[in-house]
């Protein structure tokens, strides 16, 4: 297995890359109201007292420090929501146990990774025979500082299994823990394009939304398309 030393680091460049959240989760204003974590805590015991649902709305807290949160960008909440709603089903980088912000070079390759993910989810829940999903995309620039480079390493290495997310998880492990903010990787569901997996929302400086896009499950996901202007 790789170290985690062997790979070079990033000096600190701005970059732009992109996600998708699906639309049926809006932003949690309470992240995007605030510049600071004090506000922060002091609005959310205000808030909480006449919104029961609030809790659940921003997540579990407790999985990430105040300091982590990028309190005053555009898109906070966008930068957040990864880490405060974890995928108890882990994903390439995680075992579940934390979050991880994923992000593409490039909205195609952003859908190519949903429209994977998407369709090996969908295809475990019987007898759907038709619906439409439709993702929010989102451009996100950050400053890639400290983070690793594993796109060095040649796709048939197992950090890049496609399906067997045991090396890759291990190496997710080795990151967050000696608090490196991230990891460069090629894109897995389209090759020649790259992804970042960060292990924490410090480095994002904006996250605004662009277009719409609608995939179409008839069995299987039979067609992507955009479906508003960014």
């Amino acid at each position: 297995m790789v170290k985690l030393g062997e790979l070079a680091t990033f000096a600190g460049q701005v970059l732009q890359a992109y996600r998708l959240v699906n639309s049926k989760f809006p932003p949690i204003a309470l992240f995007d109201d605030v510049a600071d974590a004090d506000e922060f805590e002091v609005l959310f015991e205000i808030q909480a007292l006449t919104n029961p649902r609030l809790r659940n709305e921003v997540g579990q807290l407790e999985l990430i420090p105040r300091r982590e949160i990028p309190f005053g960008i555009t898109g906070c909440s966008y930068a957040t929501a990864p880490f405060t709603h974890v995928n108890p089903e882990g994903s390439r980088f995680s075992d579940g146990s934390f979050g991880v912000l994923y992000l593409a070079d490039s909205m195609e390759a952003a859908l190519a990774e949903v429209r994977h993910h998407q369709s090996l989810y969908w295809s475990k829940v019987p007898s759907l025979n038709y619906e439409r999903f439709v993702f929010r995309g989102l451009s996100c620039a950050f400053v890639d500082a400290g983070m690793k480079d594993a796109t060095a390493l040649p796709m048939t290495d197992p950090v890049y299994a496609p399906e067997d997310y045991s090396v890759s998880r291990r190496l997710g492990r080795e990151v967050r823990k000696t608090g490196c903010p991230g990891l460069r990787y090629h894109s897995v569901r389209l090759p020649g394009s790259d992804c970042w997996a960060l292990m924490t929302p410090r480095p994002v400086t904006s996250i605004v939304q662009t277009a719409h896009y609608e995939m179409v499950w008839n069995g299987q996901i039979t067609s992507v398309s955009q479906i508003s202007a960014a």
